[in-house]
């Protein structure tokens, strides 16, 4: 580990101008470059306290060894230096996306003699027409296939259109109509090209004029009676309009966009990315990236877009590209991009509309995406055995966990306080084995009590399904009694090999008094807090780091997302159901089927206010005593203050039902 400041360039060496950046390891590797508006400021962050450094700007500079700069005229020389030392370099502490999968394009091979139509994967070639990429091939093949009837272009490989030519016999598609057989000589060189640009137009959204002037060729037709030929060309015209449709109209007829969207927690990052041509989704493709260096929103979609746009020109780049967060030097990048395009680019977040709408749609694909990508991690048997080794080797444990049990509290701003727990088994969620609590012994936001008076709840119903078979006595102050016996299934009777905590040591400090109250001391506990993902471990100062790469960070991580989401869902659906509480809900004896036919009897809680205790009594199923606990409950109950209307200012009646109960959450632990 190198010190920063045994490389550290004199204060007035490095110059006040725009430029960019390269940090060397001891080997004389390249591991980062970057690039600033001022060498000088950017530089000089770099080389403070270390403490006050963000922990991987901190781990790029000790393992740097030296620093190079080269001064540039204009902060899009910058973007584009930056662009290509990055690729030619690759260095392991700038972000690098990588795809999830390998998509494919539509191609035209414009730079043939006869233009061939055809699915491509992997980099873009010169002089090749793409169109995409799409998320499946076959996809490709179908619009392909209901647009060769109208645009008749060359779709075989190199072999099959030289054997033909040879033998003087076009292929099968050349004798159905859907291909014009330039193998044989139907259609010149030129002809053939023509038709390859009029595919390629269509497939770029230019639609309209084409559709249009097919109609009118139609209607020419059937005016001279050339009823075939208005026949063929009315067929046409249907096999463009269904190719079209496969791509859903999402903003207007003429937008041309490709929408970014971000999904991100502490260790990785997924893109997604949605070309839109002639206001239709023509193509989407999907990144994902180690965050490997201190970036935040922001920084990830300039990096996106100089990974897409860097080896793009002319039309590739779209009129608008709209982002969750715009770049820090935004202007030199809208300035780099409209020098690809060879026009002006809109560089903007959307704010309202169709627009953004479609954008949280793209920002959904993103958050599956990178989902997809933890589950795929953790669902392979390899990497699940490695993961847990790596928890068992970082913790000293005496064996892998096999079951592993994550708590976490979750409330708004001290009100419906609530705890999940969630069980991972072999690396693998087990929900039928989750269990969601309500804080029970206090009111009001204290997280560290919420946490041990769960764990202790759990736990004491773990020792309680012991003392049913025989496994365990209670000890003095714990009279062990419990429920008898009904049948079901025991809840609570697998104790876990390691218990997880969202937080940091007070939380941790909290489950294990909780397992030491109990004299359980055969359970490992360990936290993992948020900010930084550092494992905390019992009467330890300083956290457990576990490698950024490492399989086991990836499971503790899952396994306490997956206890935050559970509670976070709990927490939302019990304050729902409060918010929508009503005062037939406290009537003792109502249940919710008679709750309902009071209220469809009557239509609303303040009309069943006024009603007579005879008038109650003509509801089906309300006796006179049920009646008249109704009405007494109603007399006690305050009315709420009268709704208002934010739009218009309008008080509304109360003519809304009064809920008619929810019953309690399966697996809730009362």
């Amino acid at each position: 580990m190198a010190d920063p400041s045994s490389y550290r360039p004199e204060p007035g060496q490095i110059p006040d101008s725009p430029g960019v950046y390269k940090f060397r390891d001891e080997h004389r590797r390249v591991i980062y470059v970057g690039k600033a508006k001022s060498l000088r400021q950017r530089l000089a962050s770099y080389f403070q306290d270390l403490a006050g450094l963000h922990p991987r700007t901190a781990t790029m500079v000790t393992t740097a060894a030296a620093v190079e700069w080269t001064v540039v005229s204009t902060e899009v020389e910058a973007l584009q230096l930056e662009y290509s030392w990055i690729k030619e370099f690759d260095p392991r502490f700038n972000v690098k996306y990588r795809d999830d999968k390998s998509y494919p394009s539509l191609a035209v091979t414009m730079n043939e003699d006869y233009p061939r139509v055809q699915v491509m994967r992997g980099p873009k070639k010169k002089g090749v027409r793409y169109f995409g990429p799409y998320g499946h091939a076959w996809a490709i093949r179908e619009t392909v296939d209901l647009m060769l009837r109208v645009f008749p272009v060359r779709t075989c490989s190199a072999g099959v259109f030289k054997r033909s030519a040879q033998i003087g016999r076009p292929c099968l598609l050349g004798y159905i109509g859907k291909c014009s057989a330039p193998c044989v000589g139907r259609v010149t060189p030129e002809e053939h090209r023509e038709l390859a640009e009029d595919f390629c137009d269509f497939m770029a959204g230019r639609t309209g004029t084409y559709l249009t002037r097919l109609e009118q060729q139609m209607h020419e037709a059937a005016e001279e009676m050339e009823y075939e030929k208005a026949a063929r060309l009315r067929d046409d015209i249907g096999a463009l309009r269904r190719a079209m449709e496969k791509n859903a109209v999402v903003l207007a007829d003429a937008t041309d966009a490709d929408l970014f969207a971000v999904a991100e927690d502490e260790l990785e990052a997924a893109v997604q990315i949605f070309h839109v041509r002639g206001g239709r989704v023509r193509g989407q493709r999907g990144w994902v990236t180690d965050k490997v260096e201190a970036v935040d929103t922001a920084g990830l979609v300039e990096h996106a877009l100089q990974q897409l746009y860097g080896e793009e020109k002319g039309e590739a780049v779209p009129k608008e590209v709209l982002v969750p967060a715009l770049p820090e030097d935004t202007p030199a990048l809208s300035q780099w991009l409209a020098e690809r395009r060879g026009s002006q680019v809109s560089l903007r977040i959307p704010q309202r509309g169709d627009k953004k709408a479609l954008m949280e749609t793209v920002h959904r694909n993103a958050q599956q995406s990178l989902a997809l990508h933890k589950t795929k991690r953790a669902s392979d048997l390899t990497t699940r055995s490695r993961a847990l080794e790596e928890i068992a080797e970082a913790l000293e444990l005496d064996g892998a966990p096999l079951r592993i049990e994550c708590f976490d509290i979750s409330h708004l701003q001290g009100d419906d306080v609530v705890a999940s727990m969630v069980v991972f088994e072999d690396g693998l969620a087990r929900k039928g084995e989750y269990r969601r609590f309500q804080i029970k012994s206090f009111e009001g936001q204290d997280d560290v009590r919420s946490m041990h008076e769960v764990v202790s709840r759990r736990f004491r119903r773990y020792l309680q399904e012991k003392l049913k078979t025989g496994e365990w006595s209670p000890e003095d102050g714990d009279d062990g009694q419990q429920p008898e016996d009904d049948g079901r299934p025991r809840r609570f009777a697998y104790p876990p090999q390691l218990v997880v905590v969202d937080g940091g040591q007070p939380q941790v400090a909290a489950a294990k008094r909780a397992l030491e109250e109990l004299g359980i001391d055969d359970v490992a506990v360990c936290g993992l807090a948020k900010r930084l993902e550092e494992v905390w471990l019992p009467g330890e100062d300083d956290p457990v780091v576990l490698p950024r790469s490492s399989e086991g960070l990836y499971l503790l991580q899952r396994v306490r997302d997956e206890a935050h989401r559970f509670a976070i869902q709990y927490q939302r659906n019990k304050r729902g159901k409060r918010l929508k509480a009503g005062p037939l809900d406290e009537v003792p004896g109502l249940g919710e089927s008679r709750r309902l036919a009071l209220i469809k009897h009557f239509g609303s809680v303040k009309k069943l206010r006024q009603a007579t205790i005879d008038q109650i009594c003509e509801v089906p199923g309300i006796g006179r005593k049920t009646a008249e606990t109704v009405a007494v409950a109603l007399a006690q109950a305050v009315p709420a203050g009268p709704a208002v209307n934010t739009a218009t200012g309008e008080i509304i009646e109360d003519e809304t039902p009064a809920s008619a109960g929810a019953a309690s959450d399966r697996g809730t632990e009362q």
